[in-house]
This record gives C-alpha cells, structure tokens and sequence, in this order.
C-alpha cells in the first residue's frame, strides 16, 4: 500500500442521521407543533403566576378578602397554582403522545433512508 493510501481520512457518508433528521421537513414540524403547544402554556402560566403578586400588590383589599372563615382569595389564588400546573403537565402529557408517534415516524423515515443507501449508522 501506497503511503498516501493510509493518511487518506476516512470516506464519510454525505450527511449523518442527525443531519437528515434535523433538516427533514417533519422534524422541523414536530418543532412547529411542540411549540404550537409549549409557547402559550408557558405564556399563560408565566401571566397566571405573576398575576398573584400584582393582585396582592395593586388590589390588596380584594386579596385579602375572606372567602371561608379565615382563607383569602389571595390564598385561594396561591393553592390554584398548584392545580394550574397540574393540568397543563396533564395536557402536556396528552398531547406528547403525538409528539412521540411524530418522532417515531421520523426515526422509521431516517432509518428506512440508512438502509437504501446501505445502512450509513
């Protein structure tokens, strides 16, 4: 063998998985759809947190309001963000299951590709 055979760099395939999966138009859905969902939610929940401190500081009569004995709406408010939090993870949870099949669909895609081309993982 020639020296210049051995210092040749190895022959690399055109593009990795990660490049093919990364410019594949359904990843770049899965993206659009994943944020279609995670930008509100953590708008509303960044609104909804906030809105205790601007309640008890621009309205504090109604904050301390008593609904039942001695709780307040401001308390009432506080134990609701627990609940708010709650239920967004449950929706998150729903809806990943989308995101999960869409991802699964991708895979399948790329690894379909890898093995016409001879399998290049």
């Amino acid at each position: 063998m020639s020296d210049t055979a051995e210092n040749a760099p190895p022959q690399l395939p055109d593009r990795n998985p990660w490049d093919r999966i990364a410019g594949s138009e359904q990843f770049k859905d899965l993206l659009q759809i994943k944020k279609a969902f995670i930008v509100p939610a953590f708008v509303f929940f960044f609104v909804y947190y906030f809105a205790l401190a601007l309640l008890i500081g621009y309205a504090p009569e109604l904050a301390s309001t008593r609904v039942l004995g001695t709780v307040t709406v401001a308390y009432l408010f506080a134990l609701s963000q627990f609940l708010v939090g709650w239920v967004i993870a449950f929706l998150y949870l729903l809806a990943s299951t989308r995101f999960d099949a869409l991802t699964k669909d991708i895979l399948a895609r790329v690894a379909a590709h890898g093995n016409e081309r001879g399998g290049d993982r």
